[in-house]
């Protein structure tokens, strides 16, 4: 079975440059896996709050910066050795979407201009009328109307405009894995189940493979099968969505999930302790033998003091890294090709 995407023991640091006569390394990732198989489309949430990660591993994984340690893999093969033409199909093949898309988009080109660029570049097909045929139906396929679109330039488009212009761009490529960072965040609440429900139509109907990094566990719950909580780059729990949201283990999953807003002004959201901690840094690492979320647990053993814990198998499908559960040791990516 081919990966087409594989991240090994990804580490992450950067320094810190608040103090220039003391710098120290903060780790940002820690030990993180994921393998995607192309012959089996996946839809994974990778989730958690701001500083845990998130983004860092989505610039990793489509090779815009290097991990400290580890290696990205896209077929067998580490991208930083890949050939000319290996690194071109693995452009075409891992897209991503961001938060507002705006940014990627040159301000002085239409949208027809900005859509025919790629098709050309990666030759999906030869003549312009094959060109705008793509176009006119991949922008059809995420509800834009191609006469009110193409003569348009970005800034004339709503945020949600814009997402689906993504989309139909990834959608005419053909591609095979879609990376999404937050792409509902800046968008109105009327219109996010809209851009949601196009991803979805887009891995159930092309196999596409999804990774939807977020904050947002709703969101996540709707749209994926398998979850990945991080906490300051260290995946504290994985398994499927509904087990892991329904029937949260970590303590630090179960804050997540208490803090989900209840659309009922009787009841209160939860009143669980949620502590500040400052970033943990290599020279911290070093000498850091206790669980990473110690200083913000309200279940925290003497073992949780004494020694970091493993990510263990509670259930078929369902791992968490924390001492107050027993099971044998897992690896992620064998959680989430289950």
């Amino acid at each position: 079975m081919v990966n087409i995407l594989e991240a090994k023991k990804v580490f992450k640091s950067y320094s810190s440059n608040i103090n220039i006569f003391k710098r120290k390394k903060i780790i940002v990732l820690d030990s993180f896996s994921l393998i995607v198989s192309e012959s089996n489309p996946q839809a994974i949430a990778i989730a958690g709050e701001s500083g845990s990660g998130k983004t860092t591993i989505a610039r990793i994984l489509l090779g815009l910066i290097n991990p400290s340690e580890g290696i990205i893999l896209y077929k067998g093969k580490e991208i930083r050795r890949l050939s000319n033409k290996e690194f071109k199909d693995f452009r075409k093949d891992i897209q991503a979407v961001f938060q507002d898309p705006f940014e990627v988009y040159n301000p002085f080109y239409k949208v027809e201009h900005i859509l025919a660029i790629p098709i050309n570049k990666f030759n999906i097909v030869k003549s312009k009328k094959e060109i705008s045929n793509l176009i006119e139906e991949s922008l059809a396929y995420v509800g834009l109307n191609p006469i009110e679109t193409l003569d348009r330039y970005p800034h004339e488009l709503s945020g949600g405009q814009r997402q689906r212009l993504m989309i139909a761009r990834i959608l005419a490529l053909k591609s095979k894995v879609l990376i999404t960072d937050e792409p509902v965040s800046m968008i109105d609440a009327s219109l996010r189940g809209m851009i949601l429900k196009g991803l979805l139509k887009l891995y159930n109907e092309t196999g596409i493979s999804l990774i939807y990094i977020t904050h947002d566990l709703t969101t996540a719950y709707h749209l994926c099968k398998k979850i990945i909580i991080l906490y300051k780059g260290v995946v504290v729990e994985v398994g499927n969505v509904k087990d892991v949201i329904n029937n949260p283990r970590h303590p630090y999953t179960k804050l997540l999930v208490s803090s989900i807003p209840i659309p009922d002004p009787d009841l209160k959201w939860s009143e669980g302790t949620i502590n500040t901690e400052e970033d943990l840094s290599i020279e911290d690492k070093i000498e850091y033998h206790k669980c990473i979320f110690v200083s913000r647990c309200s279940q925290v053993k003497d073992k949780c003091l004494k020694s970091p814990p493993e990510l263990i198998q509670i259930e078929n499908n369902h791992s968490v890294r924390c001492h107050n559960y027993k099971g044998q040791t897992v690896l992620m990516e064998d959680i989430l090709n289950k």
